[in-house]
């Protein structure tokens, strides 16, 4: 008998104990990483994004968190360095043991990180646009921004109905620039579209007016793309009206924020773009069911941080949304699982546009996602 109550009494302990490491378990924060360029020549993506990453989870936690939980967000600056990104990346992972990565803000950044978390097998959902981030498919990678193919297809469409049948191509030599610059190689005949003059420009580059000459006495010129990011489209505008070229002037959704207006000044005028519907929130017709999500995106972020929201905020907004999402539908933080639900995404409405992702597409956005827009006097129009 007393074997019986020593050996009852083991088992009582025991199961005592494990009751008690669950429930320190369903108490452990969840723990979101992620490596942004808050500061350096992509500060322009990555300050937003940060600011929209600790907005929402500390709403979120203040509503009691997720499954119970609290999110514990982990935030490191790479100033928009890979090798700064890696570093930051493989602290996330081996230190920190975070549950799931949302961010890089570039593809450089991204294409950093994709080796790592591939193997540490964590879910990671890029905030950058190259199409190589999921393109081939990539088991733990997933990516909320329009692809950089994407953004060429808008513009060619925009200008086949222009009339528009040869153009000058202007891209910057790395990164981001340099993918989209072979996407739009890529997609171009598909639209009739024939690029007569192809030149290219460091990011740092302070002045680009050698190449716009090429391209302007380039035989036949109708428009100009230019694909890049940060401070160098800012410069090709500049440049570009300082030659007085007359005929239209393309960039790429790598511009999509206020701060490329501020940098261009009055030269951004009559600049066309695509962008997502979150930067002409209110001019989106009242049916369309983004509408709701970025006038309610816009009005948040304006009132937390006294400015208007970019795009790259949006893709941050997605991204975390995503990923809580995925782990409620999971009903738990394990990586597999959180992955898996993910890739299921359905139906999302966000502020990049409806998203649905399947095993072999980890963006789930379409063409229809994108808006060309049209700068004048300082703001955003609605073009298409």
């Amino acid at each position: 008998m007393k074997m019986m109550l020593k050996g009852g009494a083991v088992a009582g302990v025991a199961l005592a104990a494990g009751l008690a490491v669950g429930v320190a378990q369903a108490a452990d924060p969840i723990k979101i990483g992620a490596t942004l360029s808050v500061t350096g020549g992509a500060s322009f993506l990555g300050d937003p994004e940060k600011k929209t990453l600790e907005m929402y989870v500390d709403a979120i936690n203040k509503d009691g968190g997720v499954l119970g939980r609290k999110i514990e967000l982990i935030v490191y600056d790479d100033a928009g360095a890979p090798d700064k990104a890696t570093s930051n990346v493989k602290r996330l992972l081996q230190n920190d043991s975070v549950d799931i990565i949302v961010g890089g803000s570039t593809t450089a950044t991204t294409m950093a990180a994709v080796p790592l978390v591939e193997k540490a097998e964590v879910p990671f959902i890029s905030l950058a646009g190259a199409v190589v981030i999921i393109e081939p498919v990539k088991k733990w990678v997933f990516k909320t921004p329009h692809t950089d193919r994407m953004a060429a297809e808008k513009v060619f469409a925009d200008m086949k109905k222009r009339g528009i049948t040869k153009i000058g191509l202007i891209s910057e030599d790395a990164g981001f620039g340099k993918s989209g610059h072979d996407e739009s190689l890529k997609v171009a005949p598909n639209y009739g579209i024939q690029i007569v003059a192809d030149e290219t420009y460091s990011p740092k580059d302070p002045d680009v007016t050698a190449q716009l000459t090429k391209i302007k006495n380039a035989p036949g010129v109708q428009a100009v793309f230019n694909f890049g990011f940060g401070q160098g489209p800012a410069v090709v505008t500049k440049n570009y009206r300082q030659l007085g070229i007359t005929v239209p002037l393309y960039q790429s959704h790598g511009v999509a924020s206020k701060s490329f207006i501020q940098l261009a000044g009055e030269s951004a005028e009559g600049v066309r773009l695509p962008a997502a519907g979150l930067v002409v929130a209110d001019q989106l017709p009242a049916n369309d069911p983004q509408k709701a999500v970025v006038t309610s995106f816009n009005k948040e972020y304006k009132a937390k941080w006294g400015s208007d929201p970019s795009t790259f905020a949006g893709h941050a907004y997605d991204g975390l949304q995503i990923a809580l999402a995925a782990i409620q539908r999971a009903g738990s933080s394990d990586k597999a699982k959180v992955r898996d639900e993910i890739e299921k995404t359905s139906g999302y409405v966000g502020t990049g546009g409806m998203v649905s992702m399947s095993p072999t597409d980890h963006m789930g956005l379409s063409l229809q996602a994108f808006h060309m827009v049209e700068i004048r006097k300082g703001d955003w129009v609605l073009i298409d």
